[in-house]
């Protein structure tokens, strides 16, 4: 059985309408938190720039949160703009679902492969791995990785799971020999 790893490389962008330029991109750059104390409590948004024009824009993670309430180690990592922290904090659903955003991974993820023997013993078995939990689509990650197109791919391939919906789970797939 064959190893692929995919592999985050970078922080997706948003697909955030701007207020400004009506642009539906956004970056979170280096990732900043900004965190604001009203008394005993806090506000903590996340910082994302448009990719247009430059505007910033926030992103709410905690809104009139008591101090008692978050970890210290997140408040640290907050108050540091710590990027495994950004990173977490922009991958979690919620926020997504909360503040109306969707992430754009294009470009933002590689496959760490080695490459598969088309010519020798059949079938062969791969099994996919995510380090990060990514969201692609099965069959074009087995396309790019063996260098098939997706129609060669639906003829050759068996696989664990539906082949043209997202995952960033787990599966193994096999490889059939070509007509």
């Amino acid at each position: 059985m064959l190893p692929w790893v995919v592999r985050r490389t970078g922080l997706p962008l948003l697909s955030l309408r701007c207020a400004d330029c009506r642009s539906e991109s956004a970056a979170a750059g280096a990732g900043r938190f900004r965190v604001n104390a009203n008394g005993k409590r806090l506000d903590v948004w996340l910082l994302v720039r448009c990719t247009s024009c430059d505007r910033t824009a926030k992103l709410t993670v905690h809104e009139r949160a008591p101090v008692a309430s978050l970890d210290p180690a997140d408040l640290n990592g907050y108050r540091a703009n710590d990027p495994e922290l950004v990173a977490s904090t922009l991958l979690d659903p919620l926020l997504a679902r909360r503040d109306r955003f969707t992430l754009d991974w294009t470009g933002a993820w590689r496959l760490d492969a080695p490459p598969v023997p088309l010519d020798e013993r059949w079938p062969v078995r791969v099994e996919v791995v995510f380090a990060d939990p990514v969201p692609v689509r099965p069959e074009r990650l087995i396309a790019q990785g063996l260098g098939l197109s997706r129609n060669e791919v639906r003829r050759r391939i068996k696989c664990d799971v539906p082949p043209r919906r997202r995952t960033s789970a787990g599966f193994a797939f096999t490889v059939m020999p070509g007509d």
